[in-house]
């Protein structure tokens, strides 16, 4: 049994499941890239993460940073308490329960 799961709900909707550790915050990552390349706004459910810890939160900061690079609008539903915790800690939180709202976004040249 793998030690996490990426699902595609559809329409740029995932369900992350299982373990978000040390053990699995790359694995989860290099997972991630093709089906979220996909869309321009993506919604994360995080309710099924069984275990997670700070490389978790890396991990959703990871994503956070990408989506801001890409042109891409993400969110998290329901965040493990343990990763909110540590971004309440380390000051990170609003980076996460914001959400970016890159996409559709076109900034006017200077002037006009």
């Amino acid at each position: 049994m793998a030690d996490f799961d990426i699902k595609d709900l559809g329409d740029g909707k995932f369900a992350v499941t299982g373990v978000m550790t040390f053990s699995t915050a790359e694995k989860i990552l290099r997972a991630s890239e093709e089906p979220f390349e996909e869309h321009s706004q993506l919604e994360i459910d995080l309710s099924g993460i069984t275990a997670s810890d700070s490389a978790g939160l890396a991990l959703l900061l990871e994503w956070v940073t990408w989506a801001n690079h890409s042109v891409r609008e993400i969110r998290f539903k329901d965040m493990p308490e343990k990763i909110l915790a540590i971004a309440r800690t380390t000051e990170v939180e609003a980076l996460l329960t914001r959400g970016e709202r890159w996409a559709g976004f076109i900034e006017a040249p200077d002037g006009l």
